[in-house]
This record gives C-alpha cells, sequence and structure tokens, in this order.
C-alpha cells in the first residue's frame, strides 16, 4: 500500500472563476454592456505553445513582482478620484499579470485613500460634509495637537478613519474593480501638499 508520505504531487490545475457586475442598477446611470466571466487560473502544467517544455509535475507559474511610486499633485481639501493617475503609472507593468494583487500605500498621515463612486462628483462632496460633521475643528474642538493649525488633528483622525492603503484585485492585465468603483485620494488639510503612493503589484 502507498503511504500518504509518498503520494505522488497533485498537477490538476487550480482556478478561480469570478464574474464582474454588470450595470443592473434602477438609477439615471447610464447602462454599461455586461462584461464576460473571467478566469484566473494557477495551471500546474501547461506550456505555452506547442514547440515550449513541459512543466515539472507539480509546479506552478513563478510570481512576479513590480512597485512604482506616484506623486499626486496638490489637492484642494475633499475626496479626488484619482484612478486614472493610477493608471497611466502602472499600465505597463499591470498588462503583465493574468491573476494577481495591486496593493497601494500612501505615505501621510493627513490624507487617506479609498475606493467609492467614480460616476457622480455629488459623492464626493457629500462624504467631506460627512467628515466635516464627524470630526470637529476650530476653537471649540477637544484637540490638544493643534501645531498646524486647527485641521491639524482633524486630518489625522480622518486619515486613520478611511486609512492609508488599498488593496485590489488584478485580472487579466488590469484592475478588477466594480463597474462604479474609483480610486480616491482623500486631502484633509488645508494647505495641501505632493502626496506619495507606492504602488505594488504581486501575481502571475
Amino acid at each position: 500500500m502507498q503511504s500518504a508520505a509518498t503520494a505522488p504531487a497533485l498537477a490538476t490545475p487550480v482556478f478561480l472563476s469570478l464574474t464582474l457586475p454588470t450595470a443592473a442598477s434602477a438609477s439615471a446611470r447610464p447602462r454599461r454592456a455586461a462584461r464576460a466571466t473571467v478566469r484566473c487560473e494557477l495551471a500546474a502544467a501547461a506550456a505555452s505553445s506547442a514547440a515550449a517544455a513541459p512543466a515539472a509535475p507539480g509546479s506552478v507559474a513563478a510570481p512576479r513582482w513590480a512597485q512604482r511610486t506616484v506623486v499626486i499633485p496638490p489637492q484642494r481639501r475633499g475626496c479626488h478620484i484619482i484612478t486614472h493617475k493610477i493608471m497611466h503609472a502602472i499600465r505597463s507593468d499591470l498588462s503583465e499579470f493574468k491573476c494577481g494583487l495591486a496593493h497601494l500605500f500612501l505615505h501621510h498621515t493627513s490624507a487617506s485613500l479609498t475606493l467609492n463612486e467614480n460616476y457622480d462628483p455629488d459623492v464626493q462632496i457629500d462624504t467631506e460634509t460627512f467628515l466635516n460633521r464627524v470630526v470637529p475643528e476650530g476653537p471649540s474642538a477637544p484637540w490638544r495637537h493643534t501645531i498646524e493649525g486647527p485641521d491639524d488633528m482633524p486630518a489625522h483622525i480622518k486619515s486613520s478613519m478611511f486609512g492609508c492603503a488599498l488593496t485590489i484585485p488584478i485580472t487579466d492585465g488590469r484592475l478588477n474593480m466594480g463597474t462604479w468603483q474609483g480610486i480616491w485620494l482623500c486631502e484633509h488639510r488645508d494647505d495641501p501638499t505632493p502626496r506619495t503612493i507606492v504602488i505594488t503589484l504581486n501575481g502571475i
């Protein structure tokens, strides 16, 4: 009898199949065509062509990494969609990935990153209104840390509320976000500065 310790390694491909959402909303947004189902595969032993040498049993595609640093110019206080700036910076690297993750990390404690509405700009305005109501600012606020002005401590709190990092799936050379999702940079200071974002791509 063959023991479990000597059993041959499995060479069956492992795959993740997922269907992207369609714009089947009752809102006034324009409808977008349905996207086809896409598949990320971790092939155990697949040749890229008939002439390619077969992979060793049980092997998987070697992971790849890429990293870019993006500097966003100063933005006024509020929420800003920066998807196109991010895509411009990573487009050439992103196309090399079949399946993976994109990690965005913001180098600041008075701004934040989040995923939200990419269609109606009122959502950005309303989000800024919410933040300003939830986190008080001015002479009556209870904050002790006011070295850089009355918006100093509120900016730190808002940064922690939304966070400084995002992780987005990569599928077939693109960021696999929802139809109405965009990458936001939220600027929480009245006197903004350039904001640095490190983007790390990992996958196959």
